[in-house]
């Protein structure tokens, strides 16, 4: 924890980097034509109530809760400084239920900073950091919908409806920074996450949540530089930390960018084998070849007592440009991390440019076989629009199934929903939103899970675009 001295000397050197970089910021042009800002990333400002939806094919009776998907809508959009990763968050949900489509919604979620840009009245609830912005993920945690961010802010919880409640920081159990990806482990129910802080970075944190939605552990572990740690991964023994040279950049914090990380080749590239209850003494490090990872898939121990890890793997980023993510994708790799040796050994499981990795998350931190990714534009278009198929993995045969959705049919990040709680593995749909950037419309798209070639099964019309967002995941009811 940090001392009351330190707080407060941290706090006086903030407000003068904050007042250089906001005076920086300002001399940017404003009139220029950002990619996360324009075209199918415009932002829409409406919050719209649609329940005429109109449906293509069948919905299957077995569905019944709510997709919902989160992704940044700045308010009042400024170029300057912008990067994709930042600005207003909103949620839009498709609320599905004896096979039909009760409703789409999409709702800010009530930030303090939206409220003072003269948006709608901001959720009360404790705040960590002024910075409350929440626009990257939404989970369910202890039965609540539950909308998050990584870098420090509390979550906000959102009623049935998508409305923002509050934010929270479990009942006064959370004073570490949260994350934008904590893992359920299916096997216990805890959330495991690897979080940090800008304004802290020396150290990173485990934190660990109950079923019930009370933080039990805030682990410190020491890091250089000030990583950002975007993902974690569980195994049965380890919580795995990837520590890869992507770092906190004072100098484009100075310069006005709103996303201060860049890559930095001097930030030596390693993975951490964390004992789930273990000291941060005991975690084993791994050193790896210079790359950076967003996304994993899953991660497993193998009988030999190493960590088997599948992920979307990037040779480096965010160095290209401060606009928004760049690096080079080298498709979906297996690292094979040896905890004896201390060694990690790459695999390619397929070079295919490819992003948000799902898996059966009822296997997630186990054995398992399927995984499903979104495909990637192979020019490396600035704002990830191209042809982006989907695809299915097969672990066990190496086979690829891949869903063509049509030229200037955009799809986002579909998420795996099982046909029953006790469905063999993979057996269900996938889901998720695509949109047709020419006519200006978004489908919530159903598929059958092991044939993802086939038909859709159903789509859900949604007759407006909803911008490309980041994560969402299938809330089933109670």
């Amino acid at each position: 924890m940090a001392s009351a001295v330190e707080t407060a000397i941290r706090g006086v050197v903030t407000k003068g980097i904050t007042a250089v970089a906001t005076f920086n910021r300002k001399r940017q042009d404003a009139d220029q034509d950002h990619p996360f800002l324009t075209g199918i990333h415009t932002p829409i400002h409406e919050e719209r109530t649609i329940t005429d939806l109109k449906v293509t094919g069948t919905i299957p009776a077995e569905l019944a809760g709510r997709y919902v998907r989160i992704g940044p809508n700045p308010f009042k959009p400024d170029p300057r400084g912008h990067h994709w990763f930042i600005g207003d968050g909103m949620v839009h949900g498709v609320r599905l239920k004896d096979g039909q489509a009760e409703w789409y919604r999409n709702r800010y979620i009530r930030s303090q900073i939206l409220a003072a840009n003269g948006g709608p009245t901001a959720a009360p609830g404790p705040r960590r950091t002024q910075r409350d912005g929440i626009n990257t993920n939404v989970v369910q945690i202890a039965g609540k919908i539950t909308a998050i961010v990584e870098a420090g802010s509390n979550p906000a919880v959102l009623d049935d409806n998508l409305e923002t409640v509050a934010y929270t920081d479990f009942g006064g159990t959370l004073t570490a920074p949260f994350t934008a990806h904590p893992h359920e482990d299916p096997l216990t129910g805890e959330f495991h996450a690897i979080t940090y802080d800008a304004m802290t970075p020396d150290r990173v944190w485990h934190v660990v949540l109950t079923p019930e939605g009370k933080v039990v552990r805030e682990l410190e572990i020491p890091v250089e530089h000030g990583p950002s740690i975007h993902e974690c991964t569980i195994t049965r023994n380890y919580v795995v930390i990837f520590d890869l040279p992507v770092t906190f950049s004072m100098k484009s914090l100075i310069a006005g960018q709103g996303f201060p990380y860049r890559w930095n080749a001097e930030h030596k590239a390693r993975v951490g084998l964390l004992p789930r209850g273990g000291t941060a003494d005991e975690i084993i490090w791994c050193q790896v070849d210079p790359c950076y990872v967003f996304h994993v898939a899953n991660s497993y121990e193998d009988e030999a007592g190493r960590v088997i890890i599948d992920s979307a793997v990037y040779e480096t980023m965010f160095s290209g440009g401060p606009e928004g993510p760049n690096g080079k994708p080298l498709g979906m790799e297996r690292w094979i991390v040896d905890p004896k040796a201390r060694k990690v050994e790459r695999q390619t499981i397929d070079a295919s440019p490819q992003e948000f990795p799902r898996p059966d998350e009822r296997f997630f931190g186990q054995p398992y076989r399927y995984a499903w990714a979104m495909g990637l534009p192979d020019d490396g278009d600035a704002a990830f629009l191209g042809a982006q198929p989907l695809y299915r993995h097969d672990l066990k045969t190496g086979e690829r199934q891949t869903c063509d959705f049509g030229p200037n049919r955009v799809p986002g990040e579909f998420v795996f929903v099982p046909r029953s709680a006790d469905a063999p593995e993979g057996e269900g749909w996938l889901m998720g939103y695509v949109i047709d950037a020419a006519n200006e419309t978004t489908d919530l798209v159903i598929l059958d899970a092991s044939n993802i070639a086939a038909p859709p099964v159903a789509s859900v019309h949604i007759p407006h675009r909803v911008p490309p967002g980041f994560h969402g995941n299938w809330l089933a009811d109670a």
